[in-house]
């Protein structure tokens, strides 16, 4: 085993959480913005996605105050894209993902062989935002 760089997996979990925490306002907002005849599973879906983020980021900043670091106040910056038709969400959730999908295999890379609880942390969190892309690609077939 090699020896955890903690300053840079803080600085990793902190960009995480700062992305997390801006996924509760995106998918908050997301949920507020649907209309239409599939307004209400695709709202629940929305809250669903709002309230994963946010126990996503406590996870995180669990695990940043016990390597002693400290967890961020800020959000990632979001854009309003004033776009607001079920498509659109849909492919700017595809988006959000995929970049939380690459921060997490940042932070698989960062652990390995330095921390097996950390690998097996990051890894769990890479398959369950594969699964979120999965889902967002398989809504948004009907729109293609």
């Amino acid at each position: 085993m090699r020896e955890l760089d903690h300053p840079k997996t803080i600085d990793i979990l902190n960009t995480i959480m700062e992305f997390e925490l801006a996924g509760v306002v995106r998918y908050t907002h997301y949920s507020l913005m649907v209309t239409g005849p599939n307004r209400l599973p695709i709202v629940a879906f929305f809250k669903a996605q709002a309230s994963e983020s946010l126990v996503h980021a406590q996870q995180v900043g669990e695990i940043l105050t016990g390597l002693d670091g400290h967890p961020t106040l800020r959000i990632a910056p979001m854009e309003e894209t004033f776009k607001h038709s079920v498509k659109d969400i849909l492919q700017e959730s595809l988006i959000h993902e995929g970049k939380a999908l690459d921060m997490y295999k940042s932070l698989l890379k960062n652990v390995t062989d330095a921390s097996i609880y950390l690998e097996e942390f990051a890894r769990n969190m890479i398959g369950q935002e594969e699964m979120h892309n999965l889902e967002l690609k398989k809504m948004l077939r009907d729109f293609s």
